[in-house]
């Protein structure tokens, strides 16, 4: 990836860990419906991790549109602007989060416990990606706002009071 000194870069890193999480989450799902991995259901809960994996991915999406197409992150970017607006307020990166949402939405409708430790392993890998490419990239180039706004807004999930 080049990247100019003076101007963010506008994808980042995130169409190559959207893709890592993306193909490790359809892949364990398939190796599960196929039980070619273990597969433990705690079966009186069924409806309620279907329930919650529909509501993640709905609110994947949601966030997605509200960061992409609603926020125009990408014009924003090449304008080098730090954007603390809209979605943004409330989520650092919520073009990840989205991904993230919805790779924990296909888990918990495949309803294999085994599978629920990839979000953990998801947001661990998410969290090191995005402290030492982007936020850095975004420390460097707006300082003290960055710092200041990082301070109030999670990075993945929003705040709850």
């Amino acid at each position: 990836m080049i990247m100019d000194e003076n101007h963010l870069p506008t994808f980042g890193v995130g169409p190559y860990l959207v893709l890592i999480i993306g193909i490790l989450t359809i892949t364990s799902s398939i190796f599960s419906y196929y039980h070619i991995i273990p597969v433990y259901k705690i079966n009186e809960l069924n409806m309620v991790f279907l329930i919650f994996g529909i509501i993640l991915i709905i609110s994947g999406i949601a966030f997605w549109i509200q960061a992409v197409l609603i926020s125009k992150i990408d014009r924003e970017v090449e304008n080098n602007k730090l954007v603390t607006t809209g979605i943004y307020a409330y989520v650092r990166h919520p073009i990840y989060a989205a991904f993230f949402y919805i790779a924990i939405g296909l888990i918990l409708i495949s309803q294999n416990i085994i599978l629920f430790i990839l979000p953990v392993i998801f947001w661990a890998f998410l969290t090191v990606a995005m402290i030492k490419t982007e936020e850095k990239w975004l420390i460097d180039k707006f300082g003290k706002d960055y710092i200041d706004y990082s301070k109030n807004v999670n990075r993945f999930f929003p705040k709850v009071i």
